[in-house]
């Protein structure tokens, strides 16, 4: 590839000319191997089409498009996504478990204002649809490119040269880019963006063959360049290469030329783009997509079911027979009235022809194998498309076809959640961690266990506060035990408190990042079975847990269900009961109102 470029470079004097060059080769399809083409632009049209039931090529009102794509797409979309709660940060240190609690708390904030969840659902979306998905990370904004807007690229290697995207902006959006240096002299700007929104047009061109699309104001065509170019493409001399990016307008001036406008060119650091691919095919810039696996169960489905319209329009039609010869001379069928006589020849006879559709269970047979096969595609089975299973299906037997069924989308799962772990240690633990060393408070919503955890903690450090205090006041401490329930109790009523991360506290912790992925959420109506039988047998039979032979059984049967022994182990734990003493207590709840927590 860098050869390839390097003699293209040979030709071209500078990245308005690149980008023109680029541009125009897309149209050329790749050969990954003997017998398949590939061009990235129509396959990315095709998906996008047939997911929107339109059709390829033009098309009329009497083709009825029966859409079998977007179901199972959705589909995919459920069984091979995930949540931010499924994002799992920890210290990377076994003594600071407390550290872990803060930042795990920390992240849950941090995602919902940095929108992670729609990042999530963007990135599965692309990766199911077109067969990967492109990630970047310029100026720390963390992206899922729009694969449309992809106006050139290496065809058999997404990251494999340079890249460049076309998007319009509007005048707002784009005099926002000025806090990035757009337009700026100093950075390679040949005009300002005030200059540049004078020149914008009111519609945009947003395929090859020049059609434009009218807008309602004004829009400005950039491309974003990234790559490896010569160095005398920021001005200098040197044909050495280097990282670079540019932000490139191209408008047409008064004589009907295309000039070009550059607002930003300058080096950049390599790694700020990250690719996963969707079943890889070698050569090819993407996998196999889901809407490309189910082109031909698609496109056979709309041939069945425009010859089943054609047939319906023809049975809808009333033709008559006869043999006379000049009936239809004397008489309009189409403008008699109900109980009209009318007069045959002599020996003749008149008649409705036949004209039902015999054939058409043929094609809707056709079509149900054509939704089969999209189907068998797309590991989409009845009980996971939300379809009720034919009568008399066992449960167990329903539950066993559907954990199948989801076995290839948590294949495809724990590869993005592999991806997305890279993406975090990558890109979005350094980002985190410049916010948190900072110091910062922010409210949290506590889990049951989280909210016992630190009520536990907090308790205990206050309770020690109020032994202290009534020593240092000359007093024997009474009440302890009534002190510490009451505030516990007192703590415990709401789950939502605020935590303060103090000041460089995390300066010399090292982060880590597990995304914790093991379907449980997908498959709560077979957990709730188990459970049942759990609890079913348990106290239908307490003894089984006594019996050390029957114990071990108990527990192999729980490891098979999926289900851990740990979970179900009684752990009886004695509290010690000490003379309450509830006066005291609050008098020194009043006197020092310190003791309340505010802030965790």
């Amino acid at each position: 590839m860098y050869l390839k470029v390097s003699l293209i470079m040979e030709q071209i004097a500078n990245i308005f000319d690149y980008i023109t060059t680029e541009e125009a080769s897309m149209d050329m399809p790749v050969h990954p191997i003997d017998g398949m083409d590939f061009n990235f632009h129509e396959h990315v049209r095709t998906t996008v089409l047939y997911k929107n039931s339109v059709y390829t090529e033009e098309s009329s009102e009497d083709r009825p498009f029966k859409n079998i794509t977007r179901p199972m797409l959705n589909l995919q979309y459920r069984a091979e996504g995930f949540d931010v709660k499924d994002i799992d940060i920890y210290v990377d240190n076994k003594d600071k478990y407390f550290m872990s609690f803060l930042i795990r708390k920390f992240h849950e904030t941090w995602a919902l204002e940095n929108k992670m969840d729609t990042f999530i659902d963007n990135l599965v979306e692309s990766y199911v649809d077109f067969g990967g998905a492109l990630i970047s990370n310029i100026n720390e904004n963390l992206r899922v490119r729009k694969l449309q807007s992809i106006a050139f690229c290496d065809q058999t290697n997404l990251l494999g040269g340079p890249i460049g995207f076309k998007d319009y902006y509007s005048p707002l959006d784009i005099k926002d880019m000025e806090k990035f240096g757009w337009g700026n002299p100093s950075n390679g700007a040949t005009a300002t963006i005030d200059e540049v929104i004078g020149l914008a047009d009111t519609y945009k061109q947003q395929d090859d063959d020049m059609a434009q699309s009218e807008t309602s104001g004004k829009n400005i065509e950039i491309y974003e360049v990234h790559g490896q170019f010569p160095d005398y493409f920021l001005g200098g001399d040197s044909e050495d290469y280097t990282q670079q990016m540019h932000i490139i307008t191209l408008y047409t001036d008064p004589n009907g030329k295309r000039q070009g406008i550059t607002l930003y060119a300058g080096r950049e650091k390599e790694g700020l783009f990250k690719v996963i691919l969707r079943d890889e095919i070698f050569g090819r810039a993407l996998g196999l997509g889901g809407g490309e696996e189910l082109v031909q169960s698609q496109v056979w489905t709309n041939y069945d079911i425009i010859r089943i319209n054609q047939m319906l329009d023809g049975a809808a039609k009333v033709i008559y027979k006869t043999t006379d010869d000049a009936f239809a001379n004397r008489n309009k069928i189409k403008d008699m009235k109900n109980e009209e006589v009318v007069t045959l020849a002599e020996n003749t006879d008149i008649g409705q022809m036949d004209t039902t559709p015999r054939n058409i269970t043929l094609f809707e047979n056709s079509i149900r194998q054509w939704e089969d096969h999209a189907r068998l595609m797309a590991s989409a089975n009845e009980s996971i498309l939300g379809e009720q299973p034919k009568s008399g299906t066992p449960f167990a037997l329903q539950e066993l076809v559907t954990a199948e069924s989801h076995s290839l989308h948590d294949y495809r799962k724990g590869k993005i959640s592999t991806f997305l772990e890279e993406i975090y240690r990558d890109w979005v633990i350094p980002k985190m961690a410049k916010e948190v060393v900072k110091g910062k408070e922010f409210m949290a919503d506590l889990s049951l266990d989280e909210l016992q955890k630190v009520a536990e903690e907090v308790t205990n450090y206050y309770t020690n506060k109020f032994v202290i205090n009534e020593i240092l006041d000359g007093r024997i401490p009474e009440g302890v035990e009534q002190f510490r329930e009451k505030f516990k109790a007192d703590f415990s009523k709401d789950s939502k408190k605020f935590l303060k991360i103090l000041k460089d506290e995390f300066n010399k912790s090292p982060f880590g990042v597990k995304i914790n992925i093991v379907g449980k959420q997908k498959y709560l109506a077979g957990m709730a079975y188990k459970l049942s039988n759990v609890f079913r047998t348990v106290v239908g039979n307490p003894q089984v847990l006594q019996d050390n032979n029957m114990a071990k059984l108990f527990n192999e049967i729980l490891e098979s269900s999926g289900l851990s022994p740990i979970n179900f182990t009684v752990n009886p734990v004695q509290q010690l009961q000490q003379p309450q003493q509830p006066q005291r207590v609050e008098e020194n709840l009043v006197q020092n109102p310190k003791l309340v927590p505010q802030t965790v």
